[in-house]
């Protein structure tokens, strides 16, 4: 007879930097595109608004009848905070979250890389890369970009 610690799987779990997103049946399609390298919000089939983050039902007009469509990952910083403390596991201090407004107008949380914390700006121009930060997590952060006329990148 076998006891319970025998019956166990001695295959060690690997331990995660960060918290993972929960994907349900509504944000299925945007990890999907994450993991997929392309960038994906909600639209209505009825409406055509967008939406983010995504919601079982069109905001706009109410129906249940919902897509969703592939952006440009092209933006601007909206709004932004820099922590310095308390410690947020995954996360090397200082760092940065961002409100990012999509060229298309929907405006989603994220972080601004390639650039000092403190340097991050309201109206600076970004676009998303896909960047995996820990093994088999991948997530759509956001680099500047120059505008138009200025050098073709910011990053360091």
């Amino acid at each position: 007879m076998s006891t319970q610690a025998e019956k166990q799987d001695p295959t060690p779990v690997p331990q995660r930097k960060r918290s993972w997103p929960a994907i349900s049946e509504d944000t299925e399609f945007f990890w999907n595109g994450v993991r997929d390298g392309e960038l994906r919000v909600q639209q209505c089939s009825e409406c055509s608004a967008l939406s983010h983050p995504p919601k079982p039902i069109c905001s706009a007009c109410g129906s249940f009848e919902l897509g969703h469509l592939a952006v440009s990952g092209a933006g601007t910083v909206y709004s932004h905070v820099t922590f310095h403390k308390p410690p947020s596991p995954g996360f090397d201090e200082p760092y940065n979250v961002s409100v990012i407004e999509l060229a298309e107008g929907v405006r989603l949380v994220s972080q601004v890389v390639g650039v000092q914390p403190g340097k991050v700006a309201i109206g600076m121009p970004v676009e998303v890369e896909f960047t995996e930060v820990e093994p088999g997590l991948v997530l759509p952060l956001f680099h500047p970009v120059a505008e138009a006329g200025g050098e073709e990148d910011v990053r360091g």
